[in-house]
């Protein structure tokens, strides 16, 4: 553990087209209203825009001890939580992060919907990628603060990208698995906890 401190406030990013609505995100959410009931939790529906997207995380956040806060992203989620982590120095769990999304998101500019509610419709705009680019973050101050869950089974993703990009972090290299972890809950969570110190 980098530190004993407990997590007193708990971030969670979903990913593109994603929504808290999410698995991982649920399974968090249950997890820490079963057993960490005086943590302070928020997964916020992120806008499209990246900027407007950190704007909102950075303000929500404004007031939270830097000391004793996490952040949680997979995916595009993953790629928010390093910028958020590289501004706070907080804790950082990151499932199989986006590394260059202003490249890979280039082929969706266009009308996109949500996974969890595909009637909800959203416009992913040009002028994003450049956002997502002001994002960048170079090597993180405290890269031991960083979890990173990375699969080789990532059909999305190259997981050599995501391991070669957190170098120095603790990484958790599944040999198998999907973009989803799909067994996050049974194989994941517990891991996810205690590198957070839940109280």
């Amino acid at each position: 553990m980098p530190t004993t401190t407990a997590t007193t406030h708990l971030l969670y990013l979903h990913g593109f087209r994603s929504s808290p609505r999410s698995a991982k995100a649920q399974v968090m959410a249950r997890h820490v209203a079963a057993h960490h009931p005086a943590l302070h939790w928020w997964a916020p529906q992120l806008p499209p825009s990246p900027r407007a997207a950190m704007e909102l995380v950075m303000e929500g956040t404004r007031d939270w001890p830097h000391a004793s806060m996490a952040v949680v992203g997979s995916s595009l989620g993953g790629f928010y939580a390093t910028h958020v982590a590289a501004a706070t120095g907080c804790r950082a769990v990151l499932l199989n992060p986006a590394v260059n999304p202003a490249r890979d998101l280039a082929r969706y500019i266009g009308d996109q919907t949500q996974w969890h509610a595909p009637e909800v419709h959203f416009y992913f705009r040009p002028e994003y990628i450049e956002e997502l680019r002001a994002l960048e973050v170079g090597p993180l101050q405290h890269p031991e603060r960083c979890l990173a869950i990375i699969a080789k089974g990532d059909e999305v993703l190259d997981w050599r990208e995501m391991t070669a990009r957190h170098t120095g972090s603790r990484i958790k290299l599944l040999e198998g698995g999907d973009h989803a972890l799909s067994d996050f809950e049974s194989a994941h969570l517990r891991e996810v906890v205690e590198f957070l110190a839940l109280p």
